[in-house]
């Protein structure tokens, strides 16, 4: 069973930063592409970040550019989202997932993730 559990949501002040982990098990975590996507209130989800298996390709949102960082640590089975100078927009609830098949590259699409983690609240105040 593949299980993704994120962690290290919170409140945060406009301009502050948070670091979002998500945790995998249940299958060869290094075999498979990884993404960030978030959903706010009455939004659809959307893609905010993804990194290839290997970690040397990552791909963003024009919204995140230049502020947040995906990153992955195959040894941990781990991925990260670092995320700095915070928006108010940036509001939003925030999964990690898995990606559905063996890819060279990381896609930005939500069908192409299989297994979803259960969501970190990310609120940032004005």
């Amino acid at each position: 069973q593949v299980l993704l559990v994120e962690s290290g949501g919170g409140l945060v002040q406009g301009g502050g930063s948070l670091r979002l982990s998500c945790a995998a098990s249940g299958r060869t975590f290094s075999n498979y592409h990884m993404g960030w996507f978030r959903q706010a209130p009455g939004k659809e989800r959307e893609f905010v970040a993804a990194i290839s298996r290997s970690g040397g390709s990552t791909y963003y949102a024009d919204s995140v550019k230049g502020r947040f960082t995906i990153s992955r640590d195959n040894a941990k089975n781990a991925v990260y989202l670092q995320m700095n100078s915070l928006k108010p927009e940036d509001t939003a609830v925030y999964y990690c997932a898995s990606g559905r098949k063996l890819l060279g590259y990381a896609p930005q699409v939500r069908d192409e993730y299989a297994y979803w983690g259960q969501g970190a609240q990310v609120t940032v105040s004005s």
